[in-house]
């Protein structure tokens, strides 16, 4: 029978162990990789192709969330974490499960049996997962791909963002950026009395503006300190005069 490739990524080398340990009693199971940041197991995932991952929230450089955030097909995950404030049942929901450090060795067998049931299939939308976890994350950074590069974006740096198709453009002054996500999904997790939607497809860092200008109708313009006119709806304004107290 084909062995069942695991990869386990966890900044805590005992952790690795322990997980090492607990698998031994599956034969069936190949560990093909142990790995201590999000960087290390973006690059072994991609190398191995991993059928399973044992994965931590908090590590160090970027987070589990935000490594799976960077994969366009995210294998199985089984997240293991010391921390509890992660929507616990919806990972449970969504992805094979969720262990809590320290966990015991049934609690393990459980939560892998879990995964031998499904082997074969992706666990229920494991993108949503991220989607829906991001937001109890970090918000302080925006993490992207650059090419062959990662770039870490500190969400202090964004001075406006703008919908494209299935990306946002995300511009700042060291350059605009493509991240394959929605612009919603942004005006949720970005802090709502710093970055404002404007409009259907603008939103924007209002630290960043310099005046408002009444445009035609019932519409006005934001200019920012780079000299960037962006249109801003009736609605948005609405939202703009709250926050801005005007």
């Amino acid at each position: 029978m084909k062995k069942i490739k695991a990869l386990l990524i966890d900044d805590e080398p005992l952790a690795c162990d322990l997980v090492q340990e607990y698998l031994q009693d599956y034969g069936e199971v190949e560990i093909v990789g142990r790995c201590h940041d999000g960087f290390e197991g973006l690059k072994a995932i991609n190398e191995h192709q991993p059928d399973l991952v044992f994965l931590d929230v908090q590590m160090p450089k970027i987070s589990g969330f935000e490594m799976l955030e960077l994969l366009d097909e995210p294998p199985a995950v089984i997240f293991a974490t010391a921390f509890d404030e992660y929507a616990i049942k919806a990972f449970e929901q969504n992805a094979v499960d969720y262990l809590l450090k320290p966990f015991s060795k049934e609690r393990f067998d459980k939560a892998l049996q879990k995964f031998l049931v499904r082997q074969g299939a992706l666990p229920e939308n494991v993108k949503k997962v991220v989607e829906e976890a991001v937001q109890t994350t970090d918000q302080n950074r925006v993490v992207i791909k650059d090419g062959a590069k990662i770039r870490i974006i500190p969400v202090k740096d964004i001075i406006r963002l703008e919908a494209d198709d299935d990306y946002v453009k995300i511009f700042t002054a060291q350059g605009n950026f493509m991240k394959k996500k929605t612009l919603t999904h942004f005006e949720k997790t970005l802090t709502q009395d710093i970055f404002v939607r404007v409009h259907r497809s603008h939103l924007l860092n209002i630290s960043h503006i310099l005046r408002i200008d009444p445009y035609e109708k019932n519409s006005h313009v934001a200019l920012l300190k780079d000299n960037t006119r962006v249109p801003v709806s009736r609605s948005g304004y609405q939202v703009l005069k709250g926050v801005l107290n005007l």
